[in-house]
């Protein structure tokens, strides 16, 4: 079906040409062209390409493809033949590169109707460019093709993605942007609706936990199977797209769940429902209701303190009741308390460590402490400042996620954490005045944040670690006395923050962000955005 859809133009719809040193990324985004699913309204619209597919499969990628061959340039000029199109990774590499110059060459004699799109991988357009894409204007001056600019703060991951996509269809870029960005948009609708089928498969299973107690207990069973999922899983889905509305909606769901069974209540579900008593508090903590988070949080710490003293060498137990502390902290911190907050996370760097005694083989235990540590380091480094205990908490939070980063699976969830100790580190550096150190630090973190938001660009969740780093290089910007650039990174997160804040009005943490912008703005005599 594949090869039936690339119809009358060729078996492929489209050659990616690169240098071998590209290889990496031409395999990439080979991947990426092949999986890409065109927007529903799309599909099966005529353009002078043909008829518009689900899916750009297949795609042929040059080099592993033809390893077997026994005559590659034979092999090579047959797929090109086949292809509707030619795509170019361009770098200083390929620029260099006999063999995607001829490649090039090739395509134009087979093909001269049909399209040559240039993907920017690496380097400047002068020197990124092989000779046989540039053509000429009547004065015989060389004239650059459009490229699809994968270079990091140009058209990104995405976007350069899209305009390749586009370019092999004959689409025009604006209609097929719009139409992805609705479908991404239904995603956040979709996270939505499993959420509210799940408070609903909720409901009719209270509706049964009170009847006969076989039947209870199976139905509780699924029910904590379904309160586990929504309280981890869906709620980082939901935060990723920006809904605390719907993670309150199934907080409080699943609240009722359990207080329709208070007086049946085990012991191990008691600490269930003070884990949803903690995801409220921190709902409410991010809304600035701080009342009602402590009355949840006192509530939560008393059951996971009873719990944990009745079975102290329990790493669950030990665990659930290092979050109550750290709530307790982040509650404090939120109002201003400093002093609370840093008895509330010493005590819970405490429980992390007893964790590592108590499991030194887990690595998870060793992420808890990287969180205790760098707790510590934000109360460091609030005023008034202690430099050196910033620095020792912060660096020790790095070595503790690195080391447990090195003994997981790779997951997202600890590029973000590694991410975060970086950034913390940074600060830290900079109040021991170590600019340089800072400057290091931020790099890193934006090497790391960059794939991350390519992967996922409509998460919250990592526009807000963006955010925050534009600021944080802003202010580095303006201790190297370069209020210019400092200005322009701040521009540029406003407009992110506007966008986050749009959707979601009440995170008050993303208002006061706002202000901040705003107010430096005008320190370096810029009008508010």
């Amino acid at each position: 079906m594949a090869e039936e859809a690339a119809g009358d133009n060729g078996r492929y719809w489209a050659f990616i040409s690169y240098s071998h040193r590209d290889a990496a990324f031409g395999r990439r985004l080979h991947r990426k062209l092949e999986t890409y699913a065109l927007p529903r309204r799309l599909v099966g619209r005529k353009t002078a390409q043909g008829t518009v597919p689900k899916k750009l499969a297949p795609i042929f990628r040059d080099r592993e493809e033809l390893a077997a061959a026994n005559d590659l340039s034979t092999e090579v000029r047959a797929a090109l033949k086949a292809s509707r199109c030619l795509i170019v990774v361009c770098s200083p590499a390929s620029a260099a590169s006999h063999w995607v110059g001829r490649e090039i060459e090739v395509f134009r004699e087979l093909h001269p109707d049909r399209p040559v799109l240039a993907a920017m991988r690496d380097g400047e357009p002068a020197d990124c460019f092989p000779p046989g894409l540039l053509g000429k204007d009547a004065t015989g001056a060389a004239i650059e093709p459009l490229a699809a600019d994968f270079r990091r703060g140009r058209d990104g991951e995405h976007l350069g993605l899209l305009k390749l996509v586009a370019g092999i269809l004959g689409l025009g870029l604006d209609e097929l942007v719009q139409r992805d960005a609705s479908r991404r948009n239904q995603r956040v609708t979709a996270v939505t609706a499993a959420a509210l089928a799940g408070m609903i498969s909720m409901g009719f299973l209270t509706a049964f936990a009170v009847s006969a107690q076989q039947e209870a207990e199976r139905q509780r069973g699924e029910g904590e199977d379904l309160i586990g999922f929504m309280s981890k899983n869906l709620r980082e889905k939901l935060k990723g797209v920006g809904r605390l509305d719907i993670m309150r909606a199934v907080n409080l769901r699943a609240l009722e769940y359990y207080d329709k069974q208070a007086s049946s209540l085990t012991p191990e579900r008691r600490g269930r429902r003070a884990l949803v008593m903690l995801n409220l508090a921190d709902d409410d903590v991010t809304q600035g209701d701080y009342g009602s988070a402590q009355r949840r949080i006192h509530e939560a710490f008393a059951v996971t303190r009873g719990l944990m003293e009745a079975a102290p060498h329990n790493p669950a137990l030990v665990f659930d009741h290092a979050q109550s502390e750290y709530y307790v902290g982040d509650l404090a911190y939120a109002q201003g308390h400093v002093a609370e907050a840093k008895a509330a996370f010493l005590a819970y760097k405490r429980l992390a460590d007893r964790l590592v005694t108590l499991a030194p083989g887990n690595p998870s235990y060793r992420l808890e402490v990287g969180y205790a540590d760098s707790n510590l380091c934000t109360i460091a480094l609030d005023k008034p400042v202690d430099g050196p205990a910033a620095l020792r908490y912060c660096a020790d939070a790095l070595a503790q996620t690195a080391y447990a980063a090195n003994r997981m699976a790779p997951s997202d969830e600890i590029t973000e954490d590694l991410i975060d100790r970086h950034a913390w580190l940074a600060d830290a550096h900079s109040a021991n005045g170590d600019i340089a150190s800072a400057k290091r630090e931020r790099l890193i973190e934006e090497r790391l944040l960059a794939p991350q938001i390519a992967a996922d660009p409509k998460n919250m969740e990592l526009k807000e670690s963006w955010v925050a780093l534009q600021i944080a290089l802003a202010l580095v910007d303006e201790a190297n006395h370069k209020p210019g650039d400092a200005v322009k990174k701040l521009k540029l997160a406003n407009d992110v923050i506007v966008s986050m804040t749009a959707l979601e009005p009440a995170n008050s943490d993303w208002q006061s962000q706002k202000t901040w912008i705003d107010n430096e703005l005008l320190k370096l005599r810029q009008p508010p955005i």
